[in-house]
């Protein structure tokens, strides 16, 4: 029987790029997406050419708790059940200590930690029933912080700290467990390119990686590591080493 993964953000970047080798590696994918439809339905659309009835699209707003769990509730009955969550949704972007508003606390603290929480938190019966897991995507800057942004590090760094915590609440019969990329894709956001070389310069590999890499671990943590719960693997090309 097929496994079952639910991927949040899954159009796109890392999360295209996990729903990609998963699928490759056998799985059902579920693609959440909030506003990049096309993306999400090509996507959808490449890995069912591939394997007829093997990816399925759904959208919702995470920081909606109603449409949150309206996708908890589609993915315990898309091919049957659940089997792993990959909390890869995540809102990014500068905030100047005094200048950060409410929304802007609200909005990166509610798709980088509240959204992974609640979801993982309606689907702990499934999960529980498969012997399932949860990996969260998560951020080198969680550790030490990124200066410029206050409110996103805090965010990521209570989601690692949920990682640990979830491990132990959900053990023995769900693993939780966290990838933290690096410099992996550079923001969306212009960066100049000499920005880009002094990151480079700070990362012992001296290349960036590719969101690829992430999704190696992410298969690795789902499909390889039933003795591992509770870790967060940095993908980063050894940039921490230098932090």
């Amino acid at each position: 029987m097929r496994k079952n993964v639910l991927i949040t953000g899954g159009a796109k970047r890392i999360g295209a790029a996990c729903a990609k080798l998963l699928h490759e590696s056998g799985f059902n994918i579920l693609l959440h997406y909030r506003s990049s439809e096309s993306s999400a339905r090509q996507l959808c659309d490449l890995l069912n050419d591939i394997r007829l009835d093997s990816a399925q699209t759904i959208k919702a707003d995470l920081a909606v708790k109603a449409e949150l769990l309206l996708l908890a509730d589609y993915a315990k009955t898309a091919w049957g059940g659940i089997d792993a969550l990959v909390n890869n949704a995540s809102s990014f972007y500068p905030t100047g200590i005094g200048q950060v508003s409410e929304h802007d606390w609200d909005e990166l603290i509610g798709s980088n930690l509240k959204a992974p929480f609640f979801l993982t938190q309606a689907l702990i019966k499934e999960l529980s029933a498969r012997r399932g897991c949860v990996v969260n995507i998560t951020d080198i800057h969680a550790e030490r912080g990124l200066k410029g942004y206050p409110v996103y590090s805090i965010a990521k760094a209570g989601l690692v700290a949920m990682t640990r915590v979830m491990a132990k609440e959900l053990g023995p019969d769900i693993r939780v467990n966290a990838v933290s990329p690096g410099a992996i894709l550079w923001p969306e956001q212009d960066m100049s390119e000499a920005v880009k070389q002094e990151i480079v310069e700070r990362i012992a590999l001296k290349r960036s990686g590719a969101p690829e890499d992430i999704a190696r671990a992410v298969r690795f943590l789902i499909k390889d590591a039933d003795y591992i719960t509770g870790q967060v693997i940095a993908v980063d090309g050894g940039r921490t080493l230098f932090c």
